[in-house]
C-alpha cells in the first residue's frame, strides 16, 4: 500500500478525508440537535397532547422506525426538496435552492426525531409522579413544569439512550453518500476510485469513524456522570 496517498496535501487524499469527516460531524451535530428538538415536542405531545396529536405522533414514530433509514433518507432528500419547491411555486414564489448540508441536517433530524421521541418519552415516564404533581400544585404553567422539573429530572434517565442515538447519527451521515452529498464516505469512495486503493482508504475511514466514537464515549461518559450525581447506582 502507498501510505503517501494519505498525506494531507496533494497528491495525498488525507486532507480530502478530513474535510469529509468535518462535514459529517457538522451534519451529525445539526441533525442530532433537530432530532432532540423534535423529540422534546414529540414526547410531550404523546404524553400530554390530545387524541389527534397522539395519533399523528404515533404514526410518525411508527413509520420512521419501520422503514429502513436508507430508504427514508433517499425519499426525504428528493421528495422533500421537490415538495417544498412545488409548494413555493403554488404560492407564487420561485424555487428554493436548498444546500446539501441543510437538506442532510433536516433529513437526519427527522429520522432521529422519531427515536428521540421514544427515548425522551420513556425518560419522562421514569420521573416520580409526585414531582410533577407538586409543581402543578404550586401553580406552575406547563411550560415552566417542563423547563424546571421535567427536563432536569429526566436527563439522567435519557442520557444513555441519547448517547446511543448520537453514535447512530454519526454513522447515518454515511447514508447521505447515496444522494451525492460529499461527506466522509463519499470522499472515501472518490479517493479509492481514483487511486484503486480501496482497502487503504476504507480502512482509514474506519479508523476515523472509530476515533469519533471513542472521543464521543469519553465525553458522553463525563456527561452521564455529571447528571447522575446524587442518584442511587445499581449494585454490580
Amino acid at each position: 500500500m502507498d501510505w503517501e496517498l494519505l498525506a494531507l496535501s496533494p497528491p495525498g487524499w488525507g486532507g480530502v478525508l478530513l474535510r469529509g469527516l468535518a462535514t459529517s460531524l457538522q451534519v451529525a451535530a445539526g441533525g442530532f440537535a433537530v432530532g432532540q428538538l423534535i423529540g422534546i415536542f414529540g414526547a410531550s405531545g404523546k404524553l400530554y397532547g390530545g387524541p389527534v396529536i397522539r395519533d399523528l405522533l404515533e404514526i410518525y414514530t411508527t413509520v420512521v422506525r419501520a422503514i429502513p433509514e436508507l430508504v427514508l433518507i433517499v425519499l426525504l432528500y428528493y421528495a422533500g426538496t421537490a415538495g417544498l419547491n412545488n409548494l413555493m411555486s403554488a404560492l407564487g414564489f420561485g424555487s428554493v435552492d436548498i444546500s446539501g448540508m441543510l437538506a442532510g441536517i433536516l433529513v437526519i433530524g427527522l429520522v432521529q426525531g422519531a427515536y428521540s421521541t421514544e427515548v425522551l418519552r420513556g425518560a419522562i415516564l421514569s420521573i416520580p409522579g409526585g414531582q410533577i404533581e407538586a409543581a402543578r400544585a404550586y401553580g406552575m404553567p406547563p411550560a415552566m413544569v417542563m423547563r424546571r422539573i421535567t427536563l432536569p429530572a429526566m436527563l439522567p434517565h435519557a442520557i444513555p439512550g441519547l448517547a446511543n442515538l448520537w453514535l447512530v447519527t454519526t454513522k447515518d451521515t454515511a447514508l447521505l453518500a447515496v444522494v451525492g452529498f460529499t461527506e466522509l464516505t463519499l470522499a472515501t469512495r472518490q479517493a479509492a476510485g481514483v487511486t484503486h486503493e480501496y482497502f487503504l482508504f476504507f480502512s482509514a475511514a474506519g479508523v476515523l469513524y472509530l476515533s469519533v466514537t471513542l472521543v464521543s464515549n469519553v465525553f458522553l461518559h463525563y456527561v452521564e456522570r455529571h447528571y447522575s450525581r446524587g442518584m442511587a447506582r445499581a449494585r454490580r
